[in-house]
Parts: C-alpha cells; structure tokens; sequence
C-alpha cells in the first residue's frame, strides 16, 4: 500500500509542478496512482488560481 501512496503523492508533486512523467503514468503497477495524483495536483492548481481571481476580483 505504501507503493501506491508513494505513486500517488509522486504523480500530485508533478502536477502541480505541471510536468507530467509518462513513464510513471504508464506504470503498469501504479500509473493509475500516479495519474490519479496528479489530475488532484492539477486541480489545486486549478483551484488556488481560481481562489486568487476571486480575491483580485473582489479588491476592485
């Protein structure tokens, strides 16, 4: 289990980083962890830019 947590939290690190390891995305053993992981980085990404416009938006 620690492997898919580990794959997980690798493919959350990239998302945000927006860079994407395609080696370990078609990881027959943990690719589905890591693209799991890195869709929710790419959404808190999505997320905090969306929180930031609010505030900017808000100010003016």
């Amino acid at each position: 289990m620690d492997d898919e947590f580990r794959a997980y939290e690798n493919g959350r690190s990239d998302g945000i980083a927006a860079r994407r390891d395609a080696g370990r995305a078609e990881d027959p053993a943990f690719g589905r962890d890591y693209r799991i992981g890195f869709l929710d980085g790419r959404l808190e990404v999505f997320r905090m830019h969306a929180a930031a416009r609010k505030i900017a938006e808000e100010r003016e």
